[in-house]
C-alpha cells in the first residue's frame, strides 16, 4: 500500500524565521507527519533575511529556471534546498530576486507591508506548484499555511485541476491570526487570473483585503484548520457557514496527532464522495 504524500506549503519554518506559532507548527508538523508514514515534501518563501551560508541553502538547478509571467511581467524562479538533519526533511525554498530579496518577510522595517505582497503571494503559491510538477510528485493533500499561500486552494482546483498530479489532491487552509491591515492593489484580480480561474472565482477580492483573501482560500479549500486560537471575526463566520469538514484549534501538545487524523479524514471523505 502506498504511503499518502502530504505537501506542505508555509509562510514561516523555524530555524529559518525565528520563532513563532506558525513558524513551530511549519517546522514540528511534517516531521510529526513523517514520522506516521506519510511522505511529505515542504516549502516556504526564500525571504532576504534568511541566511543562506548558515542554513546551508542551495540552489536546486534542475528546478529552476523557469519565468513565471505575473501581470505581463517575466520572473525567474529559483528553487533552493536546505535539510534539517535531526527530522530527516527537506526544505524547499522559493526565490526570486525582484520579490524575495529585501531584508524583510511581509513588511518593511516600519511594519508597513510591501506593496507587491499580491504579486509576492502569486508568484509563491504558483512557483511551488510547478516546481512539484517538475519533481513529478503527487500530492493526496495539501496544507497551506499563512496568508501568503492563500492562493494555492483555488489554483489547485480551477488553474491546475486537469493536471494528473492535481486532479486528486485535497486542500486544507490553515487559518492564522496573521491580519495584515492593507488591502493588496486593486488589479489583484487580473493577475491571479491564470488558464483556468475565471473572474467568478475571484469575485471576492472585489475588496481585496486579508478578509477577503481568507474568504477565497476557504471556498477552494476541503478542510479548514484554526491555526490560532483565535481568529478575524468575520473569517470565522465565514467557516461557520461553509459546508467544510473544520477542526477546531488543537494545543500545542496534542495538534500532530489531531491533524494527522483531520488528514484522514478529508482523504477518507472524498473516497466516500467517489463512490456516491
Amino acid at each position: 500500500m502506498k504511503s499518502t504524500k502530504v505537501l506542505f506549503i508555509s509562510q514561516e519554518i523555524t530555524p529559518y524565521l525565528p520563532e513563532s506559532e506558525m513558524a513551530l507548527i511549519g517546522r514540528n508538523l511534517p516531521q510529526g507527519i513523517q514520522e506516521r508514514g506519510k511522505e511529505i515534501r515542504t516549502f516556504m518563501p526564500r525571504y532576504g533575511c534568511i541566511n543562506e551560508r548558515r542554513n546551508q541553502l542551495h540552489e536546486v538547478i534542475r528546478l529552476s529556471g523557469m519565468n513565471l509571467v505575473i501581470d505581463d511581467s517575466d520572473h525567474p524562479l529559483i528553487i533552493k534546498v536546505a535539510s534539517i538533519q535531526s527530522a530527516r526533511m527537506q526544505v524547499y525554498f522559493i526565490d526570486n530576486e525582484d520579490y524575495f530579496h529585501r531584508k524583510f518577510t511581509l513588511c518593511d522595517e516600519s511594519q508597513t507591508y510591501f506593496e507587491d505582497n499580491d504579486e509576492r503571494a502569486i508568484f509563491f503559491a504558483r512557483g511551488v506548484l510547478e516546481t512539484v510538477k517538475k519533481l513529478r510528485w503527487a500530492p493526496d493533500l495539501i496544507h497551506c499555511h499563512g496568508w501568503i499561500s492563500a492562493f494555492v486552494p483555488v489554483m489547485v482546483k480551477k488553474a491546475y485541476g486537469d493536471d494528473p498530479l492535481f486532479a486528486k489532491s485535497k486542500v486544507i487552509y490553515s487559518v492564522y491570526n496573521d491580519e495584515f491591515n492593507n488591502s493588496f492593489r486593486a488589479n489583484v484580480r487580473n493577475k491571479i487570473m491564470i488558464d483556468g480561474i475565471t473572474k467568478k472565482d475571484v469575485e471576492i477580492l472585489k475588496t481585496p483585503d486579508f478578509i477577503n483573501l481568507s474568504k477565497l482560500a476557504i471556498n477552494f479549500s476541503d478542510g479548514i484548520i484554526f491555526g490560532s486560537s483565535e481568529i478575524n471575526k468575520d473569517v470565522a463566520e465565514h467557516i461557520k457557514n461553509n459546508d467544510k469538514l473544520v477542526l477546531p484549534y488543537q494545543d500545542k501538545d496534542n495538534y500532530i496527532e489531531s491533524f494527522n487524523t483531520f488528514y484522514d479524514q478529508i482523504l477518507n471523505n472524498s473516497v466516500d464522495d467517489n463512490k456516491k
